[in-house]
């Protein structure tokens, strides 16, 4: 399944996980299946990094793109040496796209599409989705569930095997213990306990 888009306008085209050699080179973790039509010369990526990065709210300009040893490699504008790459390491590239305009990706889904819908789990309203987080491993659904609870879950295709955006809904077949506390041996040893026929009653 599909990453989720974290805004109507942009796409997740790409992560920069190290630097590469001593001119500011920065070795990719593509997102993306077309890396040589999003990573030409003069390609503006948002960066999502954390709030105590220097690079915090700021966006890239893409300077060369190529290939090195099977690896993609990207230059960007004003940075120039490896301290300039290392500053930037692990930081997501994002990709501004109008909607409208984007071609549609099998599985794939705006933030705005998937948060408020009705979260169904054996045909029942179990909750609603709040919130998508995205991390570089996978994206997870933040579920407000109806005792108040909130549940992150895996948004891959074994636990949300459908999404119906026009029907308000998705659905999820969770492994157990992702919504409830599994019962623990001691648990299990009481309820047994308090099964068991008492032998010793007397009349």
């Amino acid at each position: 399944m599909s990453a989720a888009r974290p805004a109507r306008t942009q796409l997740r085209v790409g992560r920069l996980v190290k630097a590469h050699g001593l001119k500011g080179a920065l070795k990719l973790e593509l997102y993306t299946d077309d890396p040589d039509g999003r990573f030409v010369p003069g390609a503006v990526f948002t960066l999502q990094v954390p709030e105590s990065s220097p690079w915090h709210g700021k966006s890239v300009t893409v300077r060369e793109f190529k290939w090195m040893n099977s690896h993609p490699v990207v230059f960007i504008d004003g940075i120039d040496d490896r301290d300039g790459a290392e500053s930037i390491v692990r930081a997501i590239l994002w990709l501004d796209q109008d909607e409208s305009d984007a071609a549609p990706e099998e599985d794939a889904w705006y933030d705005h599409q998937l948060v408020g819908l009705d979260v169904v789990r054996d045909g029942a309203v179990i909750g609603r989705v709040t919130q998508i987080d995205h991390l570089p491993s996978q994206d997870l659904l933040s579920v407000k569930l109806g005792d108040g609870r909130e549940v992150l879950v895996p948004f891959v295709k074994a636990i949300v095997p459908e999404v119906d955006v026009a029907g308000g809904r998705l659905v999820v077949t969770p492994p157990p213990g992702l919504f409830e506390e599994l019962p623990s041996d001691e648990d299990d040893a009481v309820d047994a306990a308090s099964e068991a026929p008492d032998g010793d009653a007397k009349a």
